[in-house]
């Protein structure tokens, strides 16, 4: 019941971002990081990868997502190392949100994938409030097995499909 209570408020909260304004990450607005004309000032547009207060900085420099060993939530040597950058930017840039999303590769049942990729979801919020972000800021959602990245049947895309993914939202934390 609560997972379904959950996920329905993901997608509500996903259809309502659908609905904003595309250009905010534009140079026009600053960001909805608080870049704040940064365009000129720092050598980068605005909402570019090479902006730090940008998701696309977040995304491609940083790393939104984190991988597991089989039947596993412990976060890795690596992981950790990705969560340490995450829970920095996050610290930085107190207008976004995010939803922590736990995967799972194809193997197992969909009720098993679901719990697994429910604990590497939790594993990581929990991660990321040890080191100081705000436990209202973070949320969780398992999708299992049902988004794989890599559609094949040997380990190289099983290892992709183990992960959880930090995907931002920007002004919802008010």
């Amino acid at each position: 019941m609560k997972l379904t209570r959950n996920i329905l408020l993901l997608v509500a909260g996903l259809a309502l971002a659908a609905c904003t304004d595309p250009s905010r990450f534009g140079d026009t607005t600053g960001g909805a990081g608080g870049a704040g004309g940064a365009g000129g000032a720092g050598g980068f547009a605005a909402g570019s990868p090479s902006d730090p207060n940008s998701p696309a900085y977040f995304n491609q420099t940083i790393g939104d997502r984190v991988l597991f060993a089989v039947d596993q939530s412990n976060i890795t040597p690596e992981g950790q190392t990705t969560l340490e950058g995450q829970a920095q930017w996050l610290l930085n840039n107190t207008d976004y949100t995010a939803v922590i999303e736990g995967h799972a590769d194809e193997q197992g049942t969909r009720e098993y994938n679901v719990a697994l990729g429910a604990r590497r979801a939790n594993s990581v919020r929990e991660f990321l409030i040890s080191r100081g972000v705000a436990d209202n800021r973070l949320r969780t959602v398992s999708y299992g097995k049902e988004r794989p990245i890599e559609l094949c049947s040997d380990e190289a895309c099983y290892a992709k499909n183990r992960r959880a993914v930090t995907v931002l939202a920007g002004g919802l934390s008010s």
